[in-house]
């Protein structure tokens, strides 16, 4: 038997860690490619930050920004797929199934609205310093 997944703390994991990949390796593993392109994308950001100007600092946070805001999406993706779903591709031979309750429609709500705001304001962000040069902030 294979160790049981649960849905709710791979859906939280996306939603809070997702940026650095901690839901792809709570499912995965500690192989998956994936989860390791979320989790260089922190010591990119961090790499480029001091050798980038002021104007530019969300340029240097953008593989940061898009890491999280797909950790977002994934958390959507796992929240709202069926339980059943969920365990025929995580927990085949478990032997236990998921249960979701209420806390995983918090963790979706926080998740939708965490991620429209994020991917607002990313954009909002681009335009102006594409656009304008940056003059709104």
């Amino acid at each position: 038997m294979s160790s049981h997944k649960n849905k709710t703390l791979a859906t939280f994991l996306a939603f809070s860690l997702g940026s650095l990949g901690a839901y792809r390796f709570y499912l995965r593993g500690v192989g998956d490619k994936w989860g390791w392109l979320h989790a260089i994308s922190l010591p990119i950001s961090s790499a480029l930050l001091p050798v980038t100007s002021k104007e530019l600092t969300f340029f240097a946070l953008l593989p940061l920004v898009l890491s999280g805001l797909a950790g977002l999406l994934a958390a959507l993706v796992l929240g709202l797929s069926s339980d059943e779903k969920f365990d025929a591709r995580f927990n085949p031979n478990s032997g236990r199934t998921n249960d979701s309750k209420w806390p995983l429609a918090v963790v979706i709500v926080l998740s939708f609205g965490c991620g429209a705001i994020g991917l607002i304001g990313t954009i909002a962000r681009t335009f102006d310093l594409l656009f304008t040069g940056g003059s709104f902030g």
